[in-house]
């Protein structure tokens, strides 16, 4: 059972790992965490995380404790609260800089498990989230699969099940598709006989009724207080959901962990990066520039990034109504992609993951 705070158990060595950020970064971490609580079965494990996770990391299921830590603007926590002794083993799983090393190697960890400049494991730019993490642990000897990112679906009932939900907020204007586009592929999904439900993040009411009101939806389809949904709520909708369409989101690496069909639009940053895995149920969409990198524009910049925009609804209807039904999330430990399932038409303009074992000497 997830603990939260200062309530630990004393007799047991400690790891604490550093990723004190948002959903969509906790999902992405969520196969490093598995292999953390394979490999150290004895270890009380300790992750530094927002408080306002802590559903999330309860669903995640292998933390013990929740420290409470976190920053403005993605920016590395000052500090961590860690009241004990210093931790058996310290995991960064938070960035490269020497920011968040420094604020685990202040702890005086045993041992502290982190990419650092100047030696190995080298830090990849151009690599996928959940493969960038589970890459540093299998080079520590903790061997990490990234496509060990299935969550249990919730118990919880679905406010809407069976709709197609759409999730127009971001919380960043540079990856926030316009609403009037997201009100023209509601009003088509609704004309071909789809029920459609419009998810809201904090502060995104507005935004959600306006979507609802252009595309002639009801004011009872827009789901959340001002606050946004709760966790709890969220998942259950976008498990019971017949598809998910969002932006590069939280709710985006949600539809991944409940394998639940998605289209994911993407704007100033590839899919390779931050996309869900490769499986037909997921649809990217992503139109980049001739000689684009990976990540061609600023993520947190306040427009909406030019990618973003050559995308059209007409292209969002096609994607959602290609989607296969949705199947039964596995329980965790399982893999999102069974051995031999083909792989997913990514969009136009995804790169390739670089492939490639870990070299030189650890820290």
């Amino acid at each position: 059972m997830l603990r939260e705070g200062a309530g630990a158990d004393p007799d047991r060595p400690r790891t604490l790992v550093l990723r004190a950020l948002g959903l969509g970064d906790l999902l992405t971490a969520v196969p490093a965490l598995r292999a953390l609580r394979r490999a150290l079965p004895h270890h009380e494990l300790v992750l530094a995380a927002p408080g306002w996770l802590a559903d999330a990391v309860r669903a995640v299921d292998v933390v013990d404790v929740l420290l409470p830590a976190g920053a403005a603007d993605r920016e590395v926590p000052a500090r961590v609260p860690w009241p004990w002794a210093p931790p058996d083993l310290a995991v960064d799983l938070h960035g490269n800089g020497p920011a968040s090393r420094a604020v685990l190697a202040r702890l005086r960890p045993r041992r502290l498990l982190a990419y650092a400049d100047g030696s190995a494991p080298h830090w990849r730019a151009d690599e996928h989230e959940r493969e960038r993490w589970c890459r540093l642990l299998t080079w520590y000897g903790i061997p990490a699969d990234p496509d060990d990112l299935l969550l249990r679906r919730p118990a919880a009932e679905s406010p809407a099940p069976g709709a197609v939900v759409l999730h127009p907020g971001a919380d960043a204007g540079a990856r926030r598709w316009p609403p009037e586009r997201f009100a023209t592929v509601a009003r088509e999904l609704r004309r071909r006989g789809e029920e459609v439900a419009l998810s809201c993040g904090p502060g995104e009411q507005e935004l959600c009724h306006g979507v609802a009101e252009q595309a002639g939806l009801p004011p009872a389809a827009v789901l959340g207080p001002p606050a946004g949904l709760p966790f709890g709520t969220l998942a259950a909708l976008v498990a019971r959901a017949r598809a998910v369409v969002v932006g590069d989101t939280g709710v985006a690496h949600l539809a991944s962990a409940l394998a639940v069909p998605s289209v994911v639009l993407f704007g100033p940053v590839s899919p390779a990066l931050w996309g869900p895995p490769p499986h037909p149920r997921h649809r990217v969409l992503w139109r980049p520039f001739p000689g684009d990198g990976v990540r061609p524009g600023d993520p947190h910049g306040a427009g909406t990034d030019p990618r973003l925009l050559r995308i059209t609804p007409d292209e969002v209807v096609v994607a959602c109504t290609a989607l296969p039904g949705r199947g039964a999330p596995g329980s965790p430990g399982a893999g999102s992609v069974a051995p031999g399932d083909p792989g997913a038409d990514a969009g136009d303009g995804v790169g390739t993951r670089e492939a490639g074992a870990p070299h030189g000497v650890g820290l």
